[in-house]
């Protein structure tokens, strides 16, 4: 399994992350392209300040990463980490469906 890419508590910071709409879509929009977070702060409707809290939340989980370019930020996506909780989620749902094969299996034998 790939759980030991990563820490316990940066997996629950990576979740953590993911659990929130805006979060996930500030995610979306930056894995397309790089934006500045007042052009992310336009998107929604909330306060700049709370979109920077945000993507703070999403810098502290490794899913995106803040560059200065004058009197702006820039937030780009981390598609690596992504990529992790992709993989970590791929093993979980194979142990699912191996645990779905054997019910089926035991439910086929009894029939019989």
């Amino acid at each position: 399994m790939v759980a030991d890419q990563l820490a316990d508590e940066e997996w629950d910071r990576l979740f953590h992350a993911l659990s929130d709409t805006t979060r996930r879509d500030i995610v979306l929009q930056v894995m397309r392209q790089g934006q500045s977070i007042s052009t992310l702060a336009r998107r929604y409707d909330m306060s700049f300040a709370a979109v920077q809290k945000h993507v703070a939340v999403l810098e502290r989980a490794g899913l995106v990463h803040k560059e200065r370019r004058g009197r702006e930020q820039h937030v780009h996506g981390a598609p690596v980490v992504l990529h992790k909780a992709a993989r970590l989620l791929d093993s979980y749902e194979l142990i699912w469906r191996h645990r779905a094969q054997a019910i089926d299996a035991l439910l086929a034998e009894e029939e019989t």
